[in-house]
């Protein structure tokens, strides 16, 4: 696990478990991440490669992948608006995708889980960068009983696998 990988796991699940409170049917905040990922590319000044973008009910990070993807830049979309980028992280490697590859379906992305999950707190949707230029869908949860997985899902929302965390 490279070091931008690492980081990005436990900043992942630091945002599932600040964001599991509240009210947990509410997922509007998954239509923050191509507002996240448009304002990026406007400061920016054009189209990106992302490693991952990471939204929550509080917050939606966003990790840039810049040099080739050796290094990262990460910014978090706050209230509708782009906050100064954080430091440089560098050894970043990993797939990226651009935000064409985004096609997830906000009203079908957590259904399934909900559905087979119905004591489960949502508390992050992640869009990762993934083999053969394609992206995946991680859906962070927390169960009653305190244990956690991330569900991969399709963009209609199909369960695709589950890993505990």
């Amino acid at each position: 696990m490279t070091r931008i990988t690492a980081w990005c796991a436990v900043l992942a699940l630091t945002i599932a478990g600040v964001g599991c409170g509240g009210d947990d049917s509410d997922s509007s905040y998954v239509e923050s991440i191509r507002a996240a990922v448009e304002a990026v590319e406007t400061e920016r000044g054009g189209p990106q490669e992302y490693f991952e973008v990471t939204a929550n009910r509080q917050l939606t990070n966003v990790f840039v992948a810049v040099d080739g993807g050796s290094a990262a830049i990460a910014y978090v979309y706050l209230d509708g608006e782009l906050q100064s980028p954080g430091p440089r992280l560098e050894g970043a490697s990993g797939h990226t995708f651009v935000a064409a590859d985004i096609e997830f379906d906000e009203n079908l992305v957590f259904t399934q889980i909900e559905e087979q999950l119905p004591e489960a707190t949502v508390g992050a949707l992640s869009v990762e960068g993934a083999a053969g230029d394609t992206v995946r869908y991680v859906v962070s949860t927390l169960s009653q009983q305190g244990g956690s997985l991330d569900v991969t899902v399709g963009p209609d929302g199909s369960v695709l696998a589950v890993d505990p965390i």
